[in-house]
């Protein structure tokens, strides 16, 4: 796992270009530094977000917040090499060779399916095994993004909130100072700008950052699901290859392999969609 720079990087510097094109219109950047807007924002758009999800679910929001600022590494021609090592370890030996590589692989998925290749697990009870741990993941990973897309929704109207009760706030002072006034009702709208960017450059973005991720996750699960069961037939490391390729290779598509992780996340997005549906 690293940090992911392209979601860190795009937060703050969405932040920066807001704050300094106040600046830049005559605005003061203290002026945008409202605790108690940021507390109607925030606490609200929590209790709201609270409301919609079990204790469980949002258990789940620091290890969320890791997965949306970190990434793991999305190579599926690798995979497939790792794959086709196994299968021409377990032909050329037997599958009981494939035992030490259990301990040596830091995928958990593809430690479950050689283990159930050691133990000569039937292929069908394999495969329902392995689907239904990649259904499960996979929910989990959507269940994540749903809570970000909820406080997404949320905190444009904690927004409005605090910005109404600026203005009652305002209205009740209508006697007192005009500049002081104008001052207090320039700050009342604050959280609405609180409300609308936490939207819109955190919440929502976290949650498609999520979903892709997810989706990334899916397709190299299935193509190590279809690769165990190879495995599992005998099948030869280049069939093996070939039939794994198709997966993220269409047919009619340029025969080279891709030859960085985005453009094979590209080609891959159809094949990752399509493994959803069937789960």
């Amino acid at each position: 796992m690293r940090l992911d720079i392209t979601a860190i990087g795009g937060i703050i510097f969405g932040v920066l270009a807001i704050v300094t094109g106040f600046v830049l219109e005559g605005g003061r950047a203290g002026a945008l530094l409202q605790g108690t807007a940021a507390l109607i924002v925030i606490g609200g758009t929590m209790g709201a977000t609270a409301v919609s999800f079990s204790i469980d679910d949002l258990k789940k929001v620091p290890m969320l917040f890791r997965m949306g600022m970190t990434r793991s590494n999305f190579d599926p021609i690798v995979l497939i090499d790792q794959l086709a090592g196994y299968t021409d370890i377990a032909r050329k030996q037997q599958p009981l060779a494939l035992e030490p590589e259990i301990a040596l692989t830091h995928d958990e998925f593809l430690s479950k399916g050689l283990q159930l290749i050691v133990d000569n697990a039937d292929p069908v009870l394999m495969r329902q095994m392995l689907e239904s741990d990649i259904y499960a993941r996979y929910s989990q990973q959507k269940m994540g993004a749903s809570i970000f897309e909820q406080a997404g929704g949320y905190a444009p109207t904690m927004g409005i909130v605090g910005t109404v009760m600026g203005l009652v706030h305002v209205l009740g002072e209508l006697t007192g100072n005009p500049n002081a006034l104008a001052s207090a009702i320039g700050l009342a709208f604050v959280a609405t700008l609180y409300g609308v960017s936490s939207a819109n450059l955190l919440w929502l973005p976290l949650a498609t950052n999520l979903k892709n991720k997810a989706k990334h996750d899916l397709l190299m699960r299935q193509i190590g699901l279809e690769g165990l069961l190879a495995i599992q037939e005998g099948m030869a490391p280049s069939l093996l290859k070939d039939k794994l390729m198709s997966i993220i290779r269409p047919s009619g598509s340029p025969q080279t392999a891709p030859s960085t992780t985005a453009d094979v996340g590209a080609q891959g997005a159809s094949a990752a969609n399509g493994a959803a549906q069937a789960s």
